[in-house]
């Protein structure tokens, strides 16, 4: 474990999983209705680039975030193959009970991810509840979905800090995580939700993680880039040995009516899967994604939401090597012979 900030290989893990988060997280703060073929369409593309778990819906009603009105029937036409992983958010115990029906029919999700803020002034403003009313729902919804087969993903969001409450002491969102499982939660999420974090603040914050006895298995990460930070803090989690991180295609995502910008604006929601995967390849962390099949994506992603979005990575291309160049105009990675 490298803590130092100085990066040796070794150190590293050899390969990371990524969690594509397009399909909810990204699109959550999006006005612009997607629809269920372009949903379809991205999902599609990424599983083909080689990404191998998906944030694919939310069962939230329709009435509240209209953008997943459509939630059954993208899990109806999503690939499905071995080793493919899918998950839905629930903040309801009525949401579980979709999911429960979409998986009893054959097109569920593997993972149902709930969420409960650090920040009990976020937590009002997010899900209306107080954290004694939420952990209450929250430990029937656990029941519900552990009985039925599902695994559970627990969120403590605004672990790094509020935009309503201001700063966050760490053990607070480490006893969020422990909480979550001693409830039956495997997987857990301490969140950057609305990107206050910074890479000193990242490496106290896991080094303490650690400490506390969860694995670096046990653990997703997954920062905001609202200040431009998201890339340079998973690093920081990368060199603790963290090997799952949730991100999306063109830095789209962010949290509405809680204090956070105006996304729509050009400001960034979540780290960027196209330079956070072009990084971890540069530096030899096996990712399991073809470049040119994400690039595609995360051009065809622009086009979806009619606005240039914010990925270096698919502006720039990638490193030359070896006589390896991108064609920008083309859009393709190609040899100079």
């Amino acid at each position: 474990m490298c803590t130092d900030f100085r990066l040796h290989k070794a150190d590293l893990p050899a390969k990371v999983v990524i969690g594509e988060c397009w399909p909810r997280d990204g699109l959550q703060n999006e006005a612009k209705i997607v629809s269920t073929e372009d949903k379809v369409e991205i999902i599609t593309r990424m599983v083909e680039a080689g990404c191998r778990k998906f944030e694919a819906t939310s069962f939230a009603h329709p009435k509240i975030l209209p953008q997943f009105g459509d939630a059954e029937e993208v899990l109806r036409r999503i690939p499905r193959m071995p080793g493919l992983e899918y998950r839905g958010i629930c903040t309801t115990v009525k949401a579980v009970e979709r999911a429960i029906r979409s998986k009893e029919e054959g097109f569920g999700v593997d993972e149902i991810a709930m969420v409960i803020s650090t920040s009990e002034p976020h937590n009002k403003a997010n899900v209306g509840m107080t954290h004694d009313e939420n952990k209450k729902v929250i430990e029937q919804m656990v029941k519900m979905s552990l009985d039925s087969g599902h695994k559970v993903f627990g969120w403590a969001l605004t672990s790094f800090g509020c935009p309503i409450r201001g700063d966050v002491d760490p053990a607070e969102a480490i006893a969020f995580g422990k909480w979550w499982k001693e409830i039956g939660a495997t997987i857990i999420g301490f969140g950057d939700t609305t990107g206050s974090a910074n890479p000193m603040q990242v490496s106290r914050f896991y080094e303490q993680v650690l400490s506390e006895g969860f694995s670096t298995e046990e653990v997703v990460v997954h920062f905001h880039d609202t200040r431009g930070w998201g890339v340079a803090n998973s690093l920081v989690a990368l060199t603790f040995g963290f090997t799952h991180f949730d991100t999306s295609i063109g830095a789209i995502g962010g949290q509405p009516k809680t204090g956070a910008a105006d996304y729509h604006t050009g400001y960034a929601g979540n780290t960027c899967t196209e330079d956070l995967v072009g990084m971890f390849e540069e530096m030899g962390v096996g990712t399991g994604i073809d470049l040119h099949k994400m690039m595609a994506a995360g051009k065809r992603a622009e086009a979806i939401l009619g606005r240039k979005l914010r990925s270096n990575f698919v502006d720039a291309g990638p490193v030359p090597h070896h006589g390896i160049v991108y064609d920008k105009q083309k859009g393709i990675i190609e040899k100079n012979d």
